[in-house]
């Protein structure tokens, strides 16, 4: 089990890791061993989350999730296999964790009469200087 935060946490058996081949510099090691983890965490079937976190999940995900809403997570900032296995669980643990901060509800308000008067104010001075301009003699 990975735990999340205290009351939730997933089960490995969710997870399906695949290892490829790194791309960039690293010669014979990127060339011969497959160090680059590609972690892949079903969030539309996934039994671990609750129906608020999966939501906020999924749009928090942006273009790492695809249509059937599997997350792909790659990882190969390292040069070994185990430290890119931590890394993508750890950036995955970190996006769930993210998702289950419930956002804060915004307080709607109310312009100050202060605001309300320097707003009337300046529309006031626009439209008079408006009106000065067409009082000029016609170009035509």
């Amino acid at each position: 089990m990975i735990k999340i935060t205290p009351s939730l946490s997933i089960d490995e058996d969710e997870l399906h890791e695949d290892f490829v081949r790194s791309s960039g510099p690293g010669g014979q090691n990127v060339n011969k061993v497959s160090t680059a983890v590609q972690l892949r965490f079903d969030v539309a079937r996934s039994p671990s989350l609750p129906e608020d976190v999966r939501a906020r999940l999924i749009k928090l995900c942006g273009n790492r999730i695809t249509l059937e809403g599997v997350l792909i997570i790659e990882a190969q900032q390292f040069r070994s296999q185990v430290r890119n296995r931590q890394d993508a669980q750890d950036r995955l643990v970190e996006l769930i964790r993210k998702a289950t901060e419930k956002p804060k509800p915004r307080k709607k308000t109310k312009p100050t009469f202060a605001s309300k008067l320097r707003r009337l104010d300046s529309k006031k001075k626009r439209g008079q200087s408006k009106r000065l301009r067409g009082s000029g003699i016609d170009s035509e």
